[in-house]
């Protein structure tokens, strides 16, 4: 059971993936820069407090006043505490529950920033601490303040959001008109389908680069068409070799029927004489020899058809090796004992090859009964036996009128036979044949792996495979 294909908007799928991809990296990056810029100030931070601690023991050399000093350090995000040599205390303290930084109000050794309370104290509050005694004796105590570097990250915080917000809307503003450019090869290859099923056929994509994905789709589209046309070509083929071979059944039909009416009529002229008449001694013998031949003539007819649809069903052979000169031979003693008066002769080599020895005997006798009827009184039949390579071939020659070019090929059809031997009368050359021997021997070379031609100079070969 086929599954069913999602069918959701590529290109809704492919501007929201991006989204949504662009806002994992913008939260990423908005992440990552937080993070390094807290870590960056709070080290500017100590930095700044280090420095201020250098110029409070230059100043105190020089013997500024502690309020001086404290003033002078004094700074946004800078806390200042300084304790006198004479225990005074300068500078302000940041709130009720909190001392000075390094001052223990409560007498149990928690210094500020280096006891626990103040090691990070709460969010927003003390980070870096400086202390130093300075050279009047005075402890000077410097804390940064988180708090103002808290507000700065929460205002980049803020302006990040805005900026991401505003990219993804300026990046979806921008998938949306490019997403339509980008897809416009599967819009190509809608069209191109829509007007193959309308009956447009013949044309193709042609991706010129084959190896991306679009460029395999496009080939695989194509290989569909060419597939797809060469079925419906096939098809269109095959119901016309029908309809051929409908048409020439029937005419094989009629044509056999016509030819089948021939030797009946005599046979049922003959009998009806006989019936009436009664007919004594040439008489009687004339019409007894017109039964035989007819009956004859109707008998090979049908052996001929029978053989036809052996042929055309399959013809089972019984493969055995055979030896071709004195198949030739054996054939060629019967001509002779038909019409004395041809001259026939084989020559050539002994030749063996793998086939029906009955068949191929068939194939020759009716090379040679073909050339029999078509050489006048006093003329010469030629068979020559030969090896051609891998191939055996049989030449059958005689000085008949021989076959027009033209008609070279159309001589193999079935009950085909030239105008030039219809009409004959009994006892000339060409009269007895149906149009099917010639037809019965190809059918039964081409059974072997062989062929069966007619040539230049009228001259019919024979070839098959051959034994090494």
């Amino acid at each position: 059971m086929t599954a069913p294909l999602s069918t959701v908007s590529l290109r809704r799928r492919v501007i929201l993936y991006s989204l949504a991809v662009l806002a994992v990296v913008l939260l990423l990056v908005g992440a990552l820069s937080l993070v390094f810029v807290g870590v960056q100030s709070r080290a500017d931070l100590a930095a700044g407090l280090a420095t201020r601690a250098a110029q409070a023991d230059q100043l105190a050399r020089q013997g500024t006043p502690p309020a001086t000093i404290v003033e002078r350090l004094a700074g946004p995000a800078v806390r200042v505490g300084l304790v006198g040599a004479d225990g005074t205390v300068y500078g302000s303290r940041p709130g009720p529950d909190h001392g000075w930084p390094g001052e223990d109000r409560d007498g149990d050794g928690d210094r500020g920033p280096e006891g626990p309370r103040y090691r990070g104290g709460p969010p927003g509050h003390y980070g870096p601490v400086v202390r130093r005694t300075l050279a009047d004796g005075s402890r000077l105590t410097l804390a940064g303040d988180v708090g103002e570097l808290a507000a700065i990250q929460r205002r980049l915080s803020r302006l990040l959001l805005l900026l991401g917000i505003g990219g993804l809307a300026a990046a979806g503003l921008a998938l949306l008109a490019t997403t339509r450019v980008a897809l416009r090869p599967l819009d190509t290859m809608t069209l191109l389908a829509r007007s193959i099923a309308a009956g447009d056929r013949g044309r193709r994509l042609g991706p010129t680069r084959p190896n991306t994905e679009l460029g395999r789709t496009a080939a695989a589209f194509d290989d569909m068409l060419d597939a797809l046309e060469g079925a419906e070509r096939q098809a269109r083929e095959a119901e016309s070799a029908a309809r051929e071979s409908e048409l020439r059944t029937r005419q094989f039909v009629a044509d056999a029927a016509h030819e089948l009416r021939t030797p009946i009529t005599g046979l049922r002229a003959a009998a009806e004489a006989a019936l009436r008449t009664r007919a004594t001694g040439e008489e009687r013998d004339r019409l007894q020899l017109l039964l035989i031949r007819e009956a004859g003539r109707a008998g090979r007819l049908v052996e001929d058809l029978l053989a036809m649809a052996q042929i055309d069903a399959g013809l089972r052979l019984v493969t055995e090796p055979v030896e071709l000169r004195g198949l030739a031979e054996a054939e060629a003693e019967r001509v002779r004992l038909l019409a004395p008066t041809l001259t026939v002769t084989v020559t050539g080599e002994p030749l063996t090859v793998p086939g029906d020895a009955g068949r191929l005997a068939q194939v020759l006798a009716n090379l040679l009964d073909n050339a029999r009827r078509h050489t006048p009184d006093g003329g010469t039949v030629d068979i020559e036996v030969v090896r051609a390579s891998a191939r055996a071939v049989v030449r059958v020659a005689d000085s008949g009128p021989g076959v027009p070019a033209e008609d070279r090929e159309r001589i193999f059809d079935r009950l085909v036979r030239l105008d030039g031997a219809r009409g004959r009368e009994p006892g000339s050359p060409g009269f007895g044949g149906a149009g099917l021997g010639l037809a019965i021997a190809r059918g039964i070379a081409r059974a072997h792996g062989g062929d069966l031609t007619c040539g230049a100079d009228s001259v019919f070969e024979l070839t098959l495979p051959a034994e090494p």
